[in-house]
């Protein structure tokens, strides 16, 4: 395989992933040069995210097209460290990952800072040495660098960042982390990652071996109803978002809040029991709480 197959192999693997999303990545009613710079940013942000996992595509070729020695290619703090020195490149030189380099033009475009990338970076980086959270407070931190990074980049895409506007999409983001989280309590427990408090877990009589039943007890569900209620306040709380915009921009931050509240319902509509598999609601319920939030509804 050519250098160039090599590239379009690596960006294809990562950028096919856009489909799979709870959310739209870079729907068909923006304007392209948004789609294309929202899909820069998606893959940088994918990317990070398979390497913090262990998901990268078998044979090691990121790693490779990053520079980690074949030793190292399993080691994900190591290729984090990697790509981070990539990432460096993006603003001051030529990065080696076709990912990266399909991120240059943009950040040259939109005058991105490097923060935001480094945040995404760092939460990778934590998920690889810490795998507990003691409380909500501490969660809390963490989508200050998995997720909020993600809403601001999207205002900086777009040209519409302002301080509240920031934090309103702050409260969205954090919000879908929590209830990626909640959706995924029995998966993220498969890599030995808990994302409920441990506070919280104290507080409604659960252990950790209660997380791994088939099915949730009434002290899960009811630990699980308990953190739903505060990403849906979140999720109220950063709504004013889309009123503050307009046109195409937002529909999209539109689809982002309803996506948010409507996987809440499911959850809900599960009885708060997630670990059969994450609740996900239909395209119906979707539609329905687009509606609203467009309305300023509830």
């Amino acid at each position: 395989m050519t250098g160039t197959d090599t590239a379009t192999a690596l960006e294809r693997a990562t950028l096919d992933k856009a489909a799979r999303e709870n959310f739209p990545v870079a729907p068909f009613f923006l304007p392209r040069a948004w789609r294309t710079d929202l899909m820069a940013v998606y893959g940088f942000a994918r990317l990070v995210d398979d390497i913090g996992d262990g998901d990268l595509a078998p044979g090691g070729a990121d790693a490779r097209v990053l520079g980690v020695p074949p030793e190292l290619a399993g080691d994900r703090l190591a290729v984090l460290d990697a790509f981070e020195a990539d990432l460096g490149r993006v603003f001051d030189g030529t990065p080696h990952h076709p990912l990266l380099r399909r991120l240059a033009p943009t950040v040259r475009r939109r005058g991105l800072t490097p923060e935001p990338f480094l945040g995404l970076i760092a939460a990778n980086r934590q998920d690889q040495l810490v795998t507990r959270y003691e409380t909500y407070d501490d969660l809390l931190a963490y989508c200050a660098l998995s997720a909020n990074p993600v809403g601001r980049l999207v205002l900086a895409v777009t040209g519409t960042a302002t301080p509240e506007r920031v934090r309103r999409s702050d409260a969205v983001c954090t919000a879908l982390q929590i209830v990626e989280h909640l959706q995924d309590v029995a998966e993220d427990l498969g890599r030995d990652r808990i994302y409920l408090p441990a506070q919280d877990m104290k507080r409604f009589h659960v252990q950790e071996s209660d997380l791994a039943a088939p099915s949730a007890g009434a002290s899960v569900r009811a630990l699980v109803a308990f953190e739903a209620r505060r990403a849906r306040d979140l999720l109220n709380e950063g709504a004013p978002l889309v009123g503050s915009v307009h046109g195409r921009l937002k529909l999209l931050l539109a689809g982002f809040v309803a996506g948010g509240k409507a996987a809440v319902r499911a959850i809900a509509a599960a009885d708060f029991d997630v670990l059969p598999g994450p609740p996900k609601p239909g395209k119906l319920q979707l539609l329905r709480e687009a509606g609203t939030t467009l309305r300023g509804e509830g």
